[in-house]
């Protein structure tokens, strides 16, 4: 599972926050408008939105953009986007699920599949690597809500399936069907979660070294890059050398 988690932090430690920012707000607001679109407007009444807006607040995305976008939701815009996963192989083997949102099918998988091809990926057919992640929710809380006991007895009580506690903070998974529930018990019991959100969980990783993570991260960057791309899952798995020379 080392993949899933260290990437975020490879994430904040390379700069370019307030590109990455603007891009990750533009990307938020799109799930939310689709959210609020494809349910009821009100976050209480529609658990997809609800979530969309609590992923949006953890990254400090400001009201008001959350507000503009539910808002182009009954104005009608958000109408044409669909949501489209690719799946494909990046450098070393390394399985890539890519989770995109779009309004053009065509220029989507175009772009997508030069990304792959140009980063020395290629883009295979649906469910060439689905198999190798589960569908999960997760839920992170920061390592100061409590000690691992107190977080494992919480998830038990609130319907989880595992947790993993750390000194980064503890990261508990349930069933993706769960997920709204689970959320909802455990903030009556640890109060609001850093995040909360549905991933696609490894269950086998290929471990890299650093010259193959180099490559990785030069393809999930350009995939990210792209306006249509929602977000980028792979199944890497990194010594804690290889990580820190990164």
């Amino acid at each position: 599972m080392a993949g899933h988690s260290k990437w975020a932090n490879i994430q904040h430690r390379k700069g370019r926050q307030d590109a990455v920012r603007a891009k990750l707000f533009s990307k938020f607001s799109k799930e939310i408008t689709v959210a609020a679109k494809m349910g009821d407007p009100d976050p209480d009444k529609n658990p997809r939105l609800r979530l969309a807006i609590k992923e949006a607040k953890s990254q400090s995305m400001p009201k008001d953009n959350i507000e503009r976008a539910i808002k182009k939701a009954s104005g009608g815009e958000g109408d044409d986007y669909e949501e489209i996963r690719y799946e494909g192989y990046g450098p070393n083997g390394v399985a890539v699920i890519v989770e995109a949102m779009t309004d053009n099918r065509n220029r989507t998988a175009s772009n997508v599949r030069s990304t792959f091809t140009k980063n020395g990926g290629n883009l295979g057919e649906t469910g060439s690597v689905g198999f190798m992640f589960e569908r999960k929710g997760e839920i992170t809380y920061p390592a100061s809500v409590g000690d691992a006991d107190t977080v494992m007895m919480a998830a038990i009580e609130a319907g989880a399936e595992d947790v993993e506690s750390s000194e980064d903070g503890h990261v508990i998974w349930c069933a993706d069907t769960d997920l709204n529930e689970v959320a909802t018990a455990l903030e009556a019991e640890l109060g609001e979660s850093e995040s909360t959100k549905l991933v696609w969980k490894p269950t086998t990783t290929t471990e890299m070294d650093l010259d193959s993570m180099q490559k990785l991260m030069k393809l999930v960057d350009a995939l990210e890059d792209d306006d249509d791309v929602q977000r980028v899952t792979t199944n890497f798995e990194a010594s804690d050398e290889v990580m820190a020379q990164l």
